[in-house]
């Protein structure tokens, strides 16, 4: 068995913060989307993954992840010369894949189940598929299924104007590899794309064993900002330990679930957790509200921020309205000009500056 995530794509719905990065590694929890994707998988006993890379993004997924040593996986990097589908990622990943059963699990997405009981129901059953569904309120925005009463797949399709039913394909699949043949066998969407709802069809059309299971607990795609901010919630809450690696001076006031990193420095600050500081920090009269991550070497002084993710050697000074709601790209500096808002709220790009007028 082996494993396919998909980390390519132009993050378009993340922009600007996507134009200098991959959406898969925006970090949350100070720690990129991608890197839950692969610890979920070694978890469920899978080391052979391959991830399928872009040109624009792929040498940082490379150069951030590695070849696997940190996870206990052998990581294999697959270039998809251009967005033409997820059926078209998994056709060009092949290769690599050859006459093995594998999971194919889409690098934005996290979710809070195990993946063991889906795949002993796929091996135990002797699946040629299994997809994972759940019910959304906006389905047309998601690759649709609809089943019958006995819970059997009838159709899929995928972003349908008109939906036929609140199902929505989560980005975890399983397949044997009988899913190549139905990929060879269809043609690009309207879309210009080879869809993998298309190549499931196929599977259906031709009575191969295909099965759905609802998802319990969360299911997050990450591909919009509120998206990052909700995953980051939900992390924080769930996963955070207190932890204290840095040096907190005696004015300041720390209470909830706060970790915070090697070399940090707080000073005169108020942080409510959950909270979680990188390394190489420096927080001076500032508050940190909850559910806020702050990757490594960021400077904020004199400023209020909550519910935030702020992204690596970033500087925010001096801003007197409270930032909420945000995400901040690397290397951003942020100081306050002589006219200020009432109320702020952003999603930043990497290498930026801004004045607050």
């Amino acid at each position: 068995m082996k494993a396919l995530i998909l980390s390519g794509g132009k993050g378009t719905r993340l922009r600007p913060l996507t134009y200098t990065g991959a959406k898969q590694l925006v970090p949350v929890a100070n720690k990129p989307i991608l890197w839950y994707c692969i610890e979920s998988i070694v978890a469920a006993g899978i080391t052979d993954i391959g991830i399928v890379i872009s040109p624009e993004t792929g040498d940082e997924v490379r150069n951030k992840t590695g070849n696997g040593d940190r996870f206990g996986a052998n990581i294999t990097y697959i270039l998809q010369d251009k967005p033409a589908g997820l059926a078209h990622a998994v056709k060009t990943a092949q290769p690599y894949l050859g006459d093995d059963s594998f999971i194919m699990f889409l690098g934005d997405n996290l979710i809070e189940s195990q993946l063991d009981t889906f795949l002993n129901d796929f091996a135990q059953k002797q699946l040629d598929a299994l997809i994972l569904l759940r019910q959304v309120p906006d389905p047309s925005a998601f690759g649709v299924v609809t089943v019958d009463a006995t819970g059997k797949v009838l159709r899929l399709v995928e972003k349908p104007k008109n939906p036929e039913s609140n199902l929505a394909l989560v980005g975890v699949y399983f397949f044997k590899p009988i899913i190549h043949d139905a990929i060879a066998q269809i043609s690009p969407s309207f879309r210009g794309e080879l869809e993998i709802t298309d190549a499931i069809q196929k599977l259906i059309d031709t009575n191969q064993k295909v099965e759905a299971s609802e998802l319990e607990g969360w299911w997050l795609d990450t591909g919009k900002k509120d998206d990052i901010l909700v995953a980051n919630q939900i992390l924080l809450d769930t996963r955070l330990k207190s932890q204290n690696l840095g040096e907190v001076d005696s004015a300041s006031n720390i209470s909830g679930r706060v970790q915070i990193g090697q070399g940090s420095q707080i000073i005169n600050c108020k942080i409510r957790g959950p909270v979680i500081i990188g390394n190489d920090c420096h927080l001076e009269h500032a508050y940190i509200g909850p559910y806020t991550s702050i990757s490594d070497r960021v400077t904020i002084v004199d400023t209020d921020i909550e519910h935030s993710v702020i992204l690596n050697d970033t500087t925010i000074t001096e801003i007197h309205q409270r930032i909420v709601d945000s995400v901040i790209g690397q290397r951003v500096l942020m100081q306050v000009s002589p006219k200020r808002p009432q109320a702020l709220r952003f999603l930043v790009g990497d290498d930026s500056q801004l004045e607050i007028m």
